[in-house]
């Protein structure tokens, strides 16, 4: 997993509260048994018309928006089912951050183990975010992890809240796998005097 410390890059507005997993990533495209690939199918029934062709009234199909990394969005996002597929299309997207009011509980586990940064913001902050991406041309927004900061270097400043042990790991880019790998070292030896004792024991 790739580690967080740092980002400044383009930020784009999806002004829509409730944002359920089922719209982040459609239910149709959960047969894939990567966890890659499912970006081009992000919001599909959104950026996609009835016959497939992009959608120029959707936020992510406008050129000004093209290669964000920061998304900036309304509370609750990525409610709905547990899907962890919703964290895999955002990543294989592009986007390394989502701001939001608030997000649902098992889709914020999700992205952080995927290496989402989640951050939570006010709603009055978010809404001023969320202006100013529409508005100002090529917006970017810095988020550092290490100081726990979102600024924009026009004014903007704001600091967030997060869970000391997911700011560990994303700092660390370590998911589930790799913190177990961190006991490597014990878990072989467990293994290795586990196999002995079995050994003994089957003389």
């Amino acid at each position: 997993m790739q580690p967080f410390k740092k980002i400044t890059a383009l930020a784009a507005p999806l002004d829509r509260v409730d944002v359920d997993t089922d719209q982040i990533i459609p239910k149709q495209f959960l047969k894939r048994i990567e966890r890659t690939g499912y970006g081009e199918f992000l919001f599909f029934d959104w950026r996609r018309t009835a016959n497939g062709d992009p959608d120029p009234s959707f936020v992510l199909n406008d050129p000004r928006y093209r290669g964000a990394q920061i998304l900036v969005a309304g509370k609750n996002f990525g409610c709905g089912s547990s899907r962890e597929h919703a964290a895999w299309a955002l990543s294989d997207f592009g986007f390394r951050c989502v701001i939001a009011p608030t997000f649902a509980d098992i889709f914020f586990s999700n992205a952080g183990k995927n290496g989402i940064l989640l951050v939570k913001l006010s709603e009055e902050q978010v809404n001023q975010l969320l202006e100013n991406a529409r508005t100002i041309p090529n917006y970017q927004l810095t988020v550092s992890l290490e100081d726990q900061t979102v600024t924009d270097g026009r004014g903007f400043s704001a600091t967030f809240d997060i869970d000391p042990f997911r700011r560990f790991c994303l700092l660390e880019g370590l998911d589930d796998i790799g913190l177990t790998l961190r006991h490597a070292a014990e878990l072989d030896k467990y293994e290795a005097a586990h196999d002995e004792a079995g050994w003994l024991k089957a003389k």
